[in-house]
């Protein structure tokens, strides 16, 4: 059995923290607000694999008003999921993410989020996409309160 996911997450710049996105650390930026680590690309990840196999979101497995949480590295977050959906008896097949922001710029990271992301996620990194998109200066995202992304993610039942 093949299902798809959808995920989404959102977060404004918080200029004291580094900005860590798809695993990777991006100089000269402001980052990301959260409990965690802010990596708004893993958590949209979590929400689309989790969601494919109906085994909730980020929110429920790793509640941000939890300590446990508070800091924590996403990329590990993200490895737990895919441990959460081998339990329910799936794996990845393909991830495509939307990084939506004005800045910074996605292309010359985005080689390496996907390979950062499909080591985490136990899968060949020609089946992950990273790709940036502006909002062409409109709305929170363009006047650069923060940044959104979008996931999309194929799981597959895994083999008896």
């Amino acid at each position: 059995m093949t299902r798809i996911g959808v995920g989404y997450d959102s977060h404004r710049f918080d200029p004291s923290r580094a900005l860590i996105l798809g695993g990777i650390r991006i100089p000269d930026a402001p980052g990301l607000s959260g409990h965690s680590d802010g990596d708004a690309v893993a958590h949209a990840v979590i929400d689309a694999i989790l969601g494919a196999a109906s085994a909730g979101d980020v929110g429920r497995h790793f509640p941000p008003g939890e300590e446990e949480w508070k800091g924590a590295d996403s990329m590990d977050l993200l490895r737990r999921s895919v441990e959460i959906l081998a339990e329910v008896g799936y794996k990845p097949s393909n991830v495509d993410v939307v990084v939506v922001t004005e800045r910074p710029k996605i292309g010359p990271v985005s080689s390496a989020m996907a390979g950062a992301l499909s080591d985490a996620l136990g899968i060949p990194e020609g089946a992950v996409s990273v790709k940036g998109k502006t909002n062409e200066g409109m709305g929170w995202i363009g006047t650069g309160e923060g940044l959104a992304v979008h996931a999309v993610a194929l799981v597959v039942a895994k083999d008896p």
